[in-house]
């Protein structure tokens, strides 16, 4: 996974800081953070360095074991649980801020109503969600990302003739979506939380809830 992001290419490498920047900016000291699918700890860093307490979830047990490595610095404020984020074994109200950037959205092949509302029950009210996806013209970087990926055995060929309107087709079966604007905003009125919409770096869609 980290080797993913070592051959991203300079705009692509932007656009992955500037959701962190983004990010960063509704973090305050001393929150409690959550992040879901921290994968080997990419993002996770950034956040114990200036949140109270951060937990980072998976369900992957291999990426976990990086991120541990990666974290063992923070590790006395760094938690680190193998859980399905659709499916959060946390009390409510819990946390300051939950984050799930980069498209995890996508990536995590669930039911995006309860992942919505597991977020939105373990925030706290007034508390903050934010999910992000690609902008549609973020599209050529992306899919130049993607090609790159092929190329270095990290994913399937890419199938050209099936990808399209924000979804990259591999021909191994692999396939990421995005998540449009008026969708996001539909999640969040299913969620009953309050929604903001913005484009960032003219690469990514955040969705930002804030929690009743």
């Amino acid at each position: 996974m980290r080797r993913v992001y070592d051959i991203a290419p300079p705009r692509v490498k932007q656009y992955l800081q500037a959701e962190i920047d983004f990010v960063l900016d509704h973090v305050r000291p001393g929150d409690r953070v959550l992040e879901l699918g921290c994968g080997y700890g990419r993002v996770l860093e950034f956040l114990a360095e200036k949140a109270g307490m951060t937990v980072g979830i998976d369900t992957s047990h291999q990426s976990l074991l990086m991120a541990r490595d990666l974290m063992k610095s923070m590790a006395d404020r760094c938690r680190l649980v193998e859980m399905d984020a659709s499916q959060l074994a946390f009390r409510d109200n819990v946390f300051d801020v939950i984050v799930c950037i980069q498209n995890g959205i996508s990536a995590f092949k669930v039911d995006n109503t309860q992942l919505f509302a597991q977020a939105v029950r373990v925030v706290r009210p007034g508390g903050k969600a934010l999910f992000s996806s690609y902008l549609e013209k973020f599209w050529g970087p992306r899919l130049e990302w993607f090609k790159i990926q092929a190329e270095h055995g990290l994913l399937g060929e890419i199938d050209y003739a099936a990808s399209g309107n924000g979804v990259v087709v591999c021909k191994d079966g692999f396939r990421a979506t995005t998540v449009k604007a008026h969708e996001f905003a539909s999640l969040a009125r299913n969620a009953d939380a309050g929604c903001s919409i913005t484009e960032v770096d003219e690469s990514s869609l955040f969705c930002v809830l804030t929690a009743g």
